[in-house]
């Protein structure tokens, strides 16, 4: 049996009448860009964030640089990330001009450690950017509390975590500014490229549009150095079909994602773990397992795709060596990169699907899997039935 990461050709064929019918109202309308469906889908996503602003962006990497941008972060500030995440959160930081100063990741959860981003601060901070890890929210309450009593702003990386909830608010609602990402695979997904920055503030929110759009208010009067970073309205339109979809779509991820955790806890691996004040919306499903790499290729064999999230800490790739980090600076990162390994998971898996993964992982750790795998197809019905 061959599975996939994720499929989203299934995702698809869930919603094809939708999604095609999207299509064809933007290519009869003739308007591509900055249209009335990113209009709609702005306005619809601050709604379910619960936040006032949202600006459709070109990509989740641009909703990072925008943001930095927008609250006048750039050359000699520093800017606290995570050791161990995707590189555009540090990358952005980059872009800007500033200096990313990384901080080691908690072992279980992979979010950045809220006690060594307190060590980190110094005169040129200012800025922090928690990432909402596979889909596990970052502890934001002693964080934003941390960041309020120095001064610090708060941006939240929520590009793996939409729908995610903390404290029972949504996440991307939490932080000064927060920076989605609509690649396909993601929760919420486009058909290319996509992303959105969101906040309360009207002025950054002002500020992100400017700088969207070749830095003008007024076109042809470009008021400061700007982007060409717009989210595409046929983009948009197939998102705005999504979002209805959405919580159905995470639910099932959480359904299937508690199975295969207690179902693989009996192996000789690591699960993911969910802190009892969120909500993790399982945007990989992300065990940890000695030897990685020969469990990995086991799996190729057998026809199951995995894939690793990192395979190098971001203190250790070349293009942030002139920062100065060395092996060892942060070891529960590096400890990550070499243990860590995805597992397909994804709303459209079937029973069948899932127990095949267990039963692989299984042979190649030498252990049986206890337990029978239990989800409910009812959600899986309902995922495919238009």
């Amino acid at each position: 049996m061959r599975i996939p990461l994720i499929d989203l050709v299934a995702q698809y064929r869930a919603i094809q009448r939708e999604i095609d019918e999207a299509i064809r109202q933007v290519l009869e309308s003739g308007q591509f860009i900055l249209g009335a469906n990113v209009a709609a889908l702005e306005q619809e996503v601050a709604a379910y964030l619960n936040v006032k602003h949202a600006v459709g962006v070109g990509s989740g990497t641009d909703a990072l640089v925008l943001a930095l941008r927008a609250l006048e972060i750039g050359p000699g500030d520093e800017v606290i990330v995570p050791a161990y995440t995707f590189f555009a959160t540090a990358e952005a930081v980059m872009l800007v001009g500033g200096k990313p100063v990384f901080v080691d990741i908690e072992a279980d959860t992979y979010c950045l450690d809220v006690q060594q981003v307190a060590e980190r601060i110094t005169a040129r901070t200012k800025a922090v950017i928690p990432v909402h890890l596979y889909g596990h929210p970052a502890d934001l309450r002693p964080l934003i509390d941390l960041a309020g009593s120095c001064g610090l702003k708060v941006i939240e990386d929520n590009a793996q975590a939409f729908g995610a909830e903390y404290g029972g608010r949504k996440t991307g609602g939490l932080g000064d500014v927060a920076c989605l990402s609509f690649f396909p695979s993601k929760n919420l997904g486009a058909y290319g490229d996509g992303g959105m920055v969101v906040t309360n503030d009207a002025d950054v929110a002002g500020r992100v549009r400017m700088l969207r759009t070749h830095g003008w208010r007024n076109k042809y009067y470009p008021e400061v150095m700007g982007y060409n970073s717009r989210l595409d309205e046929l983009h948009a339109a197939i998102l705005r079909v999504k979002l209805p979809h959405v919580d159905v779509w995470n639910g099932r991820r959480r359904e299937l994602a508690r199975q295969m955790s207690k179902r693989l806890s009996s192996l000789d691996v690591t699960v993911p773990c969910e802190r009892p004040e969120v909500k993790h919306v399982y945007h990989l499903y992300t065990i940890r397992v000695k030897d990685r790499d020969r469990v990995q290729r086991y799996l190729k064999e057998e026809g199951i795709a995995s894939a690793v999230y990192y395979p190098k800490p971001l203190h250790l790739t070349e293009a942030c060596q002139p920062l100065g980090y060395r092996k060892g600076s942060f070891p529960r990162a590096e400890h990550a990169s070499r243990e860590t390994l995805a597992l397909p998971l994804y709303p459209e898996m079937n029973n069948a699907q899932v127990e095949e993964v267990i039963k692989v992982i299984g042979k190649v750790i030498g252990q049986k899997p206890t337990g029978v795998l239990q989800t409910e197809e009812s959600t899986l019905a309902s995922i495919r039935i238009r």
